[in-house]
């Protein structure tokens, strides 16, 4: 029995390297279009941005200056004393964290609840039905491209200043944002599982509960805990329009220049959310780990 080779210089040889050659100089011309295309975009930013490092340069010393302005004077031998006066109304600040804190968490639970249900139709590779698939996208992009603070006065002004509003204000964006990274896992599972409860008899309905349900959980469960640290220093800010929590009361430090309360509810608010942080972390571990016996 023979063996048949192909030496360098046959035909076949010669049109892969031609082949090869080709679609290397394709791949080059396009990377080449695609970086003109970044510079162009970039550029353009640039400009439109104001982009000017001689002007950073020269508002640097305005920023020291800020920074001094509202960090208050310590003093060792009556530290005690300033520090109780830098945090004087921390009673009426801490009443407006605990609010602060509860209005995320209750838009947290809100918005993870819509964007659970949603995240299943909106998937490409669970709805077979173009029609629900394209609402519940649609419906997705709606709530998280209007930002919270415009969500915040269309609610101010259909229910009042208050909390409710800061609530619904948040539930809606987060359900349109956690809802578009609950789809994006859902498109990236394994399918065979899927596949093997619809071809045993299963409807739509128990093949995502016990297909699908099980191997986004944990990444599920991951993006909810992050996005509830990004509520938390969402609602401090929405109190800038009246929608509840610490954000009036930043918004009337910044209007009347109380510059140390400034700082003094900055580091609140920082404290609040590293600690949030952390305890979202060990929570976040736990449940893998768990997952994972």
């Amino acid at each position: 029995m023979t063996e048949l080779t192909l030496s360098p210089d046959s035909d076949a040889v010669s049109r892969f390297r031609r082949s090869y050659a080709a679609a290397r100089r394709r791949k080059r011309r396009m990377d080449l279009i695609y970086l003109v295309v970044f510079t162009i975009c970039l550029g353009i930013a640039v400009v439109i941005g104001e982009f000017d490092p001689v002007r950073i340069w020269n508002g640097l010393p305005r920023l020291h200056e800020f920074i001094v302005k509202i960090l208050p004077v310590l003093r060792w031998e009556s530290l005690a004393a300033d520090l109780a006066e830098w945090f004087l109304p921390f009673r009426l600040w801490f009443k407006l964290l605990i609010e602060t804190v509860l209005i995320a968490f209750l838009a947290t639970v809100f918005g993870v609840f819509g964007a659970f249900l949603l995240s299943f139709p909106a998937s490409r590779n669970l709805m077979p039905n173009r029609g629900i698939l394209f609402f519940c996208r649609r419906l997705l992009e709606i709530a998280r491209t209007v930002p919270e603070l415009v969500y915040a006065l269309i609610f101010v002004f259909c229910f009042g200043i208050g909390p409710m509003a800061g609530v619904l204000a948040i539930a809606v964006h987060t359900m349109g944002a956690l809802g578009k990274l609950y789809s994006e896992v859902n498109e990236n599972i394994d399918m065979k599982a899927p596949e093997g409860l619809r071809a045993a008899g299963a409807n739509w309905v128990q093949m995502v509960r016990f297909a699908v349900v099980p191997q986004v959980l944990p990444n599920h469960v991951s993006y909810t805990l992050l996005r509830f640290e990004i509520n938390v220093r969402s609602s401090s800010i929405i109190g800038f329009v009246g929608a509840g929590g610490l954000g009036q009361e930043i918004r009337t430090a910044i209007s009347f220049q109380y510059y140390t309360d400034i700082s003094a509810l900055f580091l609140i608010i920082l404290v609040t959310v590293a600690s949030i942080d952390l305890i979202c972390e060990r929570i976040r571990h736990r449940f893998i780990g768990r997952e994972g016996l």
